[in-house]
């Protein structure tokens, strides 16, 4: 048993550092702080803002985002502690190696196997919606995709949640902007955090746009009442406990709009699985953790103060809201401007999640808990993962083109949070067991901060439908399945001990 939880010694860490075939380090500060950018501000800024603020809280959606915003700050602080004292690939997973052993490790790095996955199909699902949106400007000049290659072929109700089919074959928008990142993306980290750069650059200048134009706008009647559906709503598996309940059962209140909106930051941690490429990693990736963040945070809170002075939250567009919004007070051109923000900031989205994944399944198969030959493989010119980045596209497309955003949503979440909750905890470990470990970074305020970011995110965990505890339960289950069959008879640790005992043998 006590194998199951061997750790992968900070010293180790290090050492592998210095090995051969690592990945280039040219990643600067403001780099990283593009890629963190590039995977908060997306479908959250431009979509999400909006149906929260129709559905459940309001106007009071600023103070959602404030609430939100403040579990993140928490997990992000931990996540700095620890890639500057390890700077390499994994992540969370890493972090998990080293303070709660190898079994937690796999767990990890399992669920973020599926996290990261879900979370690039939806993104690439959501682009698709947008981009058939924004021919639809050019009808008159451009003909539409024929209706069977415009979304996958089910779809659920959303009142009853039951499955039909669409009558069409294929999303194939998805497939293709999958297809493109996939090649960007092998070419190699410097290309590809350029192009990551130009979109962010871009749909930044829309977010401005949208806080300077709007401002303008703003009506203060709009923001009256505040709080229509109360300042409460979370849940505990889906019964809400804290009042505020719609009429369907449903939690409503800020404090549901919390819940629901932490989604929208998730990102920053995505900085961390690219510590081995950063030039100055114990600087510069606590810096573009926390950046970004701080960043979008404030970009959010402006967004959704617009929004809803501009328009009642009542008359708020759930599927294009700040586009609707520009629109209804007779600025319709602004839609051709905010569509092509939307569609840089979901592309941005879209690359950095896909670059993040070939990183942990790199970082996994290292230790040999994945076959090192497919996974551990760089390209001998382009030193990248190539060929877990390939297979990264194609699963993503494969789901993006063929599942439906609704459900591909509902796969992404709990496992964030799972994540968020063991880093968190894992700072606490690692202080305890390598007090005088050299920590470029320090997490502030410790050991206050690691548990209130633990209690954050357990409260957020525990605020979503039960049915995503079973989806997360199973995939686990598969997860150990692997392990057990694979990965703890061929870890790098497994081998260094059976090494160890057949040389005391002889």
């Amino acid at each position: 048993m006590k194998r199951l939880f061997e750790k992968k010694t900070l010293d180790l860490l290090l050492e592998e550092m210095a090995g051969e075939h690592r990945l280039h380090r040219v990643l600067g500060p403001w780099s990283l702080t593009a890629l963190g950018i590039g995977t908060i501000i997306g479908a959250g800024i431009f979509v999400v803002v909006g149906a929260v603020a129709h559905d459940k809280t309001g106007p009071s959606i600023i103070f959602s985002l404030m609430v939100s915003g403040i579990a993140c700050v928490f997990a992000a602080l931990c996540y700095a502690e620890f890639a500057s004292m390890a700077p390499v690939a994994g992540s969370a997973y890493t972090y998990a190696y080293a303070t709660l052993g190898e079994l937690f490790a796999w767990i990890i790095g399992w669920d973020l196997i599926l996290e990261y996955t879900m979370a690039s199909s939806a993104v690439a699902s959501a682009w698709s919606g947008y981009f058939q949106n924004f021919l639809g400007l050019f009808k008159e000049y451009i003909p539409g995709l024929p209706a069977y290659l415009t979304k996958a072929p089910f779809d659920t109700d959303p009142q009853t949640y039951k499955l039909f089919m669409t009558g069409t074959l294929v999303d194939l928008p998805a497939l293709v902007i999958v297809t493109l990142l996939t090649v960007i993306l092998v070419l190699g980290i410097k290309e590809s955090a350029r192009f990551n750069g130009i979109m962010v650059a871009i749909k930044l200048a829309v977010v401005f746009f949208v806080i300077a134009v709007g401002a303008f706008y703003i009506k203060p009647e709009n923001w009256h009442p505040f709080a229509p559906f109360g300042w409460k709503g979370l849940s505990f598996f889906g019964e809400t406990f804290v009042w505020g309940k719609g009429p369907g059962g449903q939690p409503i209140g800020m404090l549901a709009g919390a819940g629901i909106m932490f989604f929208a930051y998730i990102g920053f941690d995505s900085v961390s699985t690219h510590a081995e490429e950063a030039k100055d990693p114990h600087r510069d990736v606590p810096f573009g953790i926390i950046a970004s963040l701080l960043i979008c945070t404030v970009l959010y809170i402006a967004v959704a103060t617009v929004l809803t002075g501009m328009v009642p939250s009542s008359e708020i567009n759930v599927k294009a809201p700040v586009a609707a919004a520009f629109e209804s007070i007779g600025l319709p051109w602004a839609q051709f401007v905010i569509g092509i923000g939307a569609m840089a900031g979901l592309t941005s989205v879209l690359m950095v999640l896909m670059l993040s994944q070939p990183r942990i399944l790199l970082a996994v198969s290292r230790d040999g808990l994945l076959p090192k030959s497919f996974f551990s493989a760089v390209h001998p010119k382009f030193r990248t993962p190539w060929k877990s980045t390939i297979l990264t596209g194609v699963l993503v497309g494969l789901f993006s083109a063929f599942i439906p955003l609704r459900i591909l949503l509902e796969l992404v979440n709990i496992g964030t949070l799972l994540a968020f909750v063991i880093v968190c905890v894992a700072v606490l470990i690692m202080r305890r067991i390598h007090p005088n470990a050299e920590r470029p970074f320090k997490v502030p305020f410790a050991p206050w901060t690691p548990i209130l970011g633990t209690l954050f995110c357990l409260i957020l965990m525990f605020s979503l439908p039960s049915a995503n505890w079973w989806r997360l339960l199973v995939w686990l289950a598969a997860g150990c399945v692997i392990y057990i069959g694979y990965g703890r008879h061929h870890s790098v640790l497994a081998v260094r001990r059976r090494k160890k005992a057949e040389t005391a043998q002889n």
